[in-house]
């Protein structure tokens, strides 16, 4: 604060404003280097000298100003500074004094203390001496322990004892031949462990070996009873639904009831496992033990694995899966319990290894087997094993893929087997109306495969319209189906309906319709019997629908997506075609029948020179036929195929007239045996007519009777009985009257009609005789005849 005025002074002594600024500089501390520089670089030092110097006057002007103002202060503090130097040396002469006396006082008590270490270093030599005994001692009695534990056999205890005494007490051991001894021990007791352990682990080992088999028949049996169950319920369901008794609600939770407790059901112990690879550990050797328990379980899987050629494998075959199911089952429950004893790695190596050989295994047997009862049962208890196996997370596809690859073998098999039965079933088949005296054997024979022509239940004792063949086929195409279903489910394909259908056709098609069309085409097959298969192949084709239905209901797939037409079994049109084929047999038989009655050239005379008065003798002959043959029809057959028989029947006796005017056996005829012929005609349609009212078949097909079937037989007679035949020439009355006639078929038998008798000389005796119009007229038509052709 004085330095402003001192500066304001300066400047007003007349002080350069060069001196100010030099001044300013030096007293901020700035660096004046740049300007003495300058000076020098310039050649003027001596300006800047003689600033420096008026500089350094200012100072010490200022510094004496300074001086002069604490003078007093200064010397104060000189004089007290002098008295303090007088205390210090009065200070320093007491501490002297203290001192002596401190030293004199000293002397005794450090002898005092040199006894009291000596007295610290024996008592510290006996408490090292102590502590020494009580390590050896503790030591020695851990040692004695470990033995008591080894001789009991408790292992585990004697290597944590010997962990403590390695530990805690083998280093610290002050007696060293105590040391050693204990060091050279303590190996020889844990390689003593270690044998102990592994004679007691190799006979768990064949223990748990020797129980596998039990392990895994007690573990499929639980998955058996749950399928069982299961199935149960699904079959209370089917039939629930067939009687629409609305069961199902009460039915949907009954698999809940109880559940698979499987790991509290298979008991067994893994105790010694645990503590011998606990044991192994503490020894500092598990992969040792891991690689010794890996390698004798592989050695008992492969034994396992090995069936027996003493026995048929139809009887091996449980012993064989269950020895492998409760193999991984034991696996799993020590790759689950034993920590990180045994790597997922290897247990599915030797999953691998196992499924490769079952795999094999079940495809050399199936190929041998020849009873499809033995394939099912192999099967089923290998899905029970894939299912018990698949619950422990292992891999079971390739063992259903097997399966799956022998499902043809299978069908083969069954396909033959069924095939001997319907066989057995159509050749004892009586073919005869089915009796049926009570209720029960029509709900077994008639409602169960939903054959029934009403739903009235009829009275007893009822005819069925088919022999007992077709309740018997459906059995056995029943048991056919719930084995392929048997076979199918629970295998690779969860909806397996597509193929149980096809393989339902085939059973249907190249079984049941070649057996049926062997017997039709048998010729030794009558009326009757041709007549029965007909009606028992439309039976037959009705229970299509059920055998589908049925089918549906075993795969769990709803009626309603099968009731559908274009759902329908490919067997339905076939035997559909079979049926065709038994109505043609049929009409062959009946046709081959009126041939033998109907034998025209040798029962009529065609020649003859009496006019008939009524039918020949042959004609009942063959109305009592067809009676008898549209009567069974009747009651057999459905209306369609009654209509084609009484039709082809018709039909036949009308072509079998024309064709006997065409045959080269007759040369000649008259019109006595046309007028026969009519006769015979006439009774053939009042029969026509009477049947086809009789049998309703008029209200059914109202545009084609059984008449009109002999129309063309009916326009010949005509013809060749008509006064004016050459009419037959005029379109307007052929179209009307002859439609159904061909012209040369017309002309063939108009060549041999004459209507005069064969004498011996009868040409020459008429020759002079008029022509009646009527000859005439027939010569005119066969020579218009003859021009047309």
């Amino acid at each position: 604060m004085e330095a402003k005025p001192k500066r304001r002074i300066v400047t007003e002594n007349g002080d350069t404003g060069e001196d100010l600024v030099l001044a300013t500089l030096i007293g901020n501390g700035d660096d004046v280097g740049p300007l003495v520089r300058h000076a020098f670089e310039m050649g003027r030092p001596e300006p800047l000298v003689h600033q420096l110097k008026n500089v350094a006057r200012k100072k010490e002007t200022e510094i004496e100003d300074l001086c002069k103002t604490h003078y007093e202060e200064f010397i104060v503090a000189v004089d007290e500074l002098r008295g303090v130097l007088v205390d210090a040396e009065e200070l320093k002469s007491d501490l002297a004094t203290d001192n002596f006396r401190l030293q004199e006082v000293g002397s005794a008590l450090l002898v005092k203390l040199e006894e009291l270490l000596e007295s610290y270093a024996v008592k510290k030599n006996v408490t090292e001496a102590i502590k020494m005994s009580k390590i050896c001692v503790q030591a020695l009695e851990l040692c004695v322990k470990c033995n008591g534990y080894v001789s009991e056999g408790q292992f585990y205890h004697a290597l944590k004892t010997m962990d403590v005494i390695e530990r805690n007490y083998l280093k610290i051991i002050p007696l060293k031949v105590l040391r050693l001894a204990i060091e050279r021990r303590i190996p020889v007791i844990k390689s003593h462990i270690e044998k102990k352990v592994c004679s007691q682990f190799t006979e768990w080992l064949a223990h748990i070996r020797s129980s596998s088999k039990s392990i895994g028949q007690t573990a499929i049996g639980l998955i058996a009873s749950a399928r069982q169950r299961e199935e149960e319920m699904l079959e209370r369901q089917r039939k629930a639904e067939e009687q629409n008794t609305g069961g199902l609600g009460e039915l949907a939770y009954t698999l809940d009831v109880e559940d698979s407790e499987q790991d509290s059901v298979l008991k067994f112990d893994l105790t010694p496992l645990y503590r011998a690879y606990h044991i192994h550990t503490i020894l500092g050797v598990p992969e040792r033990f891991r690689d010794y328990y890996y390698s004798n379980r592989q050695l008992q899987l492969d034994s396992d694995l090995e069936i027996s050629y003493g026995q048929p494998f139809v009887e091996s075959y449980q012993t064989f899966l269950a020895q492998i199911a409760g193999y991984f089952i034991v696996e799993d429950r020590v790759i689950r319990t034993a920590g990180d004893f045994l790597l997922a790695d290897q247990v599915e190596t030797m999953w691998e290894t196992a499924i490769a050989k079952i795999v094999l295994v079940l495809e050399n047997q199936f190929a041998r087997m020849d009873s499809p009862t033995h394939l099912l049962l192999v099967k089923d208890y290998v899905t029970l094993l894939g299912a018990t196996l698949r619950q422990y997370g292992y891999e079971v596809g390739p063992v259903l893929d097997a399966l799956d690859k022998s499902r043809d073998k299978y069908h083969e098999l069954l396909l033959e087997e069924c095939r001997k039965q319907i066989v057995t079933a159509i050749s004892e088949d009586s073919y005869q109306q089915m009796v049926i005296r009570k209720e029960a054997d029509y709900e077994n024979n008639v409602l169960s495969f939903n054959l029934q022509t009403s739903e009235i239940m009829p009275a007893f004792t009822y005819i069925a319209p088919f022999s007992s063949m077709v309740p018997d086929v459906c059995r056995i195409i029943r048991s056919y189906i719930k084995g392929s279903v048997d076979y199918l489910s629970y295998g690779v394909n969860t909806n397996f309906f597509s193929v149980l259908r096809k393989y339902l056709d085939k059973i249907l098609i190249d079984v049941l319709n070649e057996v049926i069309l062997e017997t039709i085409n048998n010729n030794s097959i009558g009326v009757a019997q041709a007549m029965q298969i007909a009606a028992n192949i439309s039976f037959l084709e009705k229970a299509c629908d059920y055998f589908l239905r049925h089918a549906a209901q075993l795969c769990g797939i709803p009626s309603r997506s099968v009731e559908k037409p274009q759902a329908s079994l490919a067997a339905k049109v076939v035997l559909k075609t079979s049926r065709d084929e038994a109505y043609h047999a049929l009409l062959n038989v009946v046709n081959t029948k009126l041939d033998e009655f109907m034998k025209l050239p040798e029962n009529i005379n065609w020649i003859t020179e009496e006019m008939p008065q009524s039918p020949h003798e042959y004609m009942n002959e063959v109305v009592i036929y067809l009676e008898t043959v549209m009567s069974t029809a009747q009651q057999i057959l459905p209306t369609d195929a009654l209509y084609k028989v009484g039709v082809g029947a018709i039909e036949h006796i009308s072509n079998s007239i024309v064709s006997t005017f065409l045959s080269d056996s007759i040369k000649r005829f008259n019109a006595n045996a046309v007028s026969a012929i009519n006769h015979d005609l006439r009774v053939i349609e009042n029969f026509a007519d009477e049947r086809y009212h009789s049998t309703g078949l008029d209200e059914v097909y109202k545009e084609g009777s059984f008449r009109s079937y002999l129309v063309e037989v009916r326009q010949l007679i005509n013809l060749l009985s008509s006064s004016q035949p050459e009419n037959f020439m005029n379109p307007v009355i052929r179209e009307r009257n002859y439609n159904t006639l061909d012209y040369k078929k017309v002309a063939t038998i108009c060549d041999k009609f004459k209507d005069s008798p064969d004498g011996i000389f009868g040409s020459l005796a008429n020759r002079n005789t008029k022509l009646t119009a009527k000859k005439k007229s027939m010569d005119m038509l066969k020579k218009r005849l003859k021009e047309f052709n």
